[in-house]
């Protein structure tokens, strides 16, 4: 039997993603916050490098979206002075699509370079890709209370005890431990779950969501509860 894990360990933050947005366009930060908080990231804003800089010490963000063109601090000085964590994200966005600008701003420290306009999924694409490279053990490994979660390898298991879980299985069950606690609407979850274009019989929702309570041993269906004319929620302390 393995030593009991020191209660320091036990006790490790393992709440959301906290990402950071600069830019000195409210439409854009709004357009941005609104979507990542949807995907369940923890979010705030800055219109420049300055106040940047200020949230960073206080908020402690996991990415950081930055603007190139801002007053008072620019997008790249920001760079500049953010660069060095080695598990904290940065990602540029700019209007310029020049090769001397991609490269300036990935040797200042940046991890990736998103030319404006872009559509939202392409965003959150690389945020997820920035997050994986600079944290891969948070990435692999999701714990929701008692229910641990492998990605790296999609296995899961519940209290110890291994759960054969098919592919869609795992990932719905790994969305509704990313977003424990919160009520997910069941747009939300096909459109994530089964991707944005899903067009089929939202009935395949109900049905896997009766596997996983049944996987789960959650007979009264205390663990995934439903939410009526919402959605779900996973409840697990």
């Amino acid at each position: 039997m393995p030593p009991a894990m020191p209660e320091k360990e036990k006790e490790e933050p393992s709440g959301p993603t906290r990402v950071l947005v600069v830019d000195d366009e409210a439409a854009i930060t709004g357009f941005i916050q609104l979507g990542l908080s949807r995907e369940g990231f923890e979010v705030r804003t800055a219109p420049d490098g300055r106040a940047a800089l200020t949230v960073v010490d206080q908020f402690a963000p996991d990415i950081v979206i930055v603007d190139v063109m801002m007053p008072r601090m620019d997008g790249l000085a920001l760079t500049r002075e953010l660069a060095g964590d080695p598990r904290r994200g940065l990602i540029i966005l700019s209007a310029r699509d020049e090769t001397q600008d991609r490269v300036q701003g990935l040797e200042l420290g940046a991890d990736d370079y998103l030319v404006k306009p872009f559509e939202f999924a392409e965003l959150l694409a690389r945020v997820r890709s920035v997050l994986r490279r600079r944290q891969p053990d948070q990435a692999a490994i999701l714990r929701a209370g008692p229910l641990e979660l492998d990605r790296a390898h999609r296995s899961a298991t519940l209290e110890g005890r291994s759960l054969e879980l098919s592919p869609r299985e795992f990932d719905l069950l790994s969305f509704l431990a990313e977003h424990r606690g919160e009520v997910l609407e069941r747009d939300r979850l096909l459109n994530s779950v089964w991707g944005v274009s899903f067009y089929g019989d939202d009935n395949n929702l109900e049905v896997y969501i009766r596997y996983l309570r049944r996987k789960l041993g959650d007979t009264e269906r205390q663990l995934i509860q439903t939410v009526r004319g919402v959605g779900y929620r996973l409840v697990l302390d």
